[in-house]
């Protein structure tokens, strides 16, 4: 009898309120956000989610909680500093869109190089990639949902298939998910905005 199919699944978190003079990193969930994840644990119900880990970054962090309500998950969730967005700053804060993508643009074209916030793309990928190797190497039976960002689940994605960073990030909602079969990280679907 054949093993069933593994599976990663990238979860970028629900819409925050947004603070201008705030570091991103500390923003919660906005009301909208909250009422999102009942839907997004509907989407991903079909799955066989053994474990949950996050960002331990607010809105990851509140994201992946209403997710497990939703879906009736009652094993700890655990937080991961190393899950966590690309450094980024108060100061690095574009209230026009066309700015912030500029800025991440340049991010993934120059990874080697602090091109915006406080580390490179290739430390970026680095560090998510080691942390998803520890939550996969925990989590030897079933399903593995991580709830992470937009920016580091590019990076990651686009190191393991035939996906540009940038193009996936931009198609990322807010929130989104992405799911690669294990092993081998095969691209099984991206679901770049969970009500259609």
């Amino acid at each position: 009898m054949a093993e069933a199919t593994r599976h990663l699944i990238l979860i970028k978190h629900a819409p925050p309120t947004v603070v201008p003079g705030v570091p991103p990193s500390a923003w919660t969930l906005a009301e909208a956000g909250r009422a999102s994840c009942a839907t997004l644990a509907q989407r991903l119900a079909r799955y066989n989610i053994a474990a949950i880990a996050t960002s331990d970054e607010p809105k990851a962090r509140e994201t992946a909680e209403l997710l497990a309500t939703n879906l009736g998950f009652h094993d700890p969730i655990i937080p991961d500093h190393e899950l966590r967005e690309h450094e980024r700053r108060a100061a690095d804060f574009y209230p026009e869109q066309g700015s912030f993508e500029a800025a991440v643009r340049d991010l993934f074209a120059r990874p080697d190089e602090v091109a915006f916030g406080a580390e490179t793309a290739t430390a970026v990928r680095e560090r998510f990639t080691a942390a998803v190797g520890r939550h996969l190497a925990a989590t030897p039976i079933g399903d593995l949902a991580l709830v992470a960002h937009g920016t580091v689940i590019a990076l990651f994605v686009a190191a393991h298939t035939d996906t540009v960073p940038f193009a996936l990030w931009q198609r990322l909602g807010l929130p989104s998910f992405v799911v690669l079969a294990l092993p081998g990280f095969r691209l099984v679907e991206t679901v770049a905005t969970i009500d259609r």
